[in-house]
């Protein structure tokens, strides 16, 4: 009698990770780059009011999200006398409140039962007034290596708190929004550690989620420089690269996104 032969499945991985919490987790399994990820946590009343009584701003935004919808910014200040300490921003809306409990009222019937991340605010740098972050594009080459294809500025609409293009922002050659900041020199070393970064990064969420094969790592800088990984994309749009004035970059992520079947 023929012996039945099994076959073999081919395991198939997701090329998608929808939850922030798990890529934070991911980038944070790798030691060295803790470093570069602000605290993260589940949002309750009880982490929130912990967070904004440390870190005075906080960021709370939905676990399963995209450009930037839902973001809301929550602020104490810590000026004496202050009558209404408490405030948030959604969108273009700010409102204050005078305690904690009458705020979280609020923004829970913003958020609803929608699960919703807490993380340190980070003052972002500011180009002609207006605050910005950064895009690492990073990728799987054909050859199955990771590299960092692209690096893009995104300054956000003056009366909003995301930077996301699609919410409003404008984008800027990383090399713009640094000068101020930078010498020439310095520019250039600054933006290859951050393409180093973004491979790092990836390499971390590769480690845990297997199938995929892009990434868009949004960074944040403080007045120190010191790059922060607010959020992990595994659908980055590569489209927005089209803007920059050297055309090699899209073309180069366009060849290599068809490479790996997203195009």
């Amino acid at each position: 009698m023929r012996k039945m032969l099994k076959k073999r499945t081919k395991v198939r991985y997701p090329r998608y990770v929808m939850s922030k919490i798990g890529k934070t987790k991911a980038v944070e399994a790798t030691a060295a780059l803790k470093e570069y990820v602000p605290t993260t946590k589940w949002m309750t009343a009880d982490t929130l009011k912990q967070m904004l009584i440390q870190h005075k701003m906080v960021y709370i935004k939905p676990n399963v999200g995209m450009f930037g919808n839902g973001v809301i910014r929550v602020e104490l200040s810590d000026g004496e006398g202050e009558i209404m300490p408490y405030s948030y921003q959604l969108g273009v809306n700010l409102k204050r409140f005078k305690t904690f409990e009458d705020m979280y009222a609020s923004i829970k019937k913003k958020t609803g039962k929608a699960p919703y991340l807490v993380q340190k605010g980070i003052h972002l740098l500011k180009y002609k007034g207006n605050r910005f972050d950064l895009r690492i594009m990073v990728q799987q080459t054909p050859l199955r290596d990771w590299e960092t294809t692209g690096v893009i500025g995104r300054v956000a609409h003056p009366s909003k708190i995301v930077t996301n293009f699609h919410n409003g922002g404008t984008l800027k050659p990383v090399e713009t929004l640094l000068h101020s900041y930078l010498p020439a020199g310095e520019r250039d070393v600054y933006v290859k550690k951050l393409h180093v970064l973004g491979k790092r990064v990836a390499k971390a969420i590769n480690t845990k989620y297997r199938g995929v094969k892009e990434i868009g790592v949004d960074v944040a800088l403080d007045k120190d420089l010191h790059p922060w990984i607010l959020e992990v994309n595994t659908s980055p749009d590569p489209y927005i690269f089209r803007r920059l004035r050297d055309k090699r970059i899209f073309a180069k992520m366009r060849r290599y996104a068809k490479a790996y079947g997203r195009l």
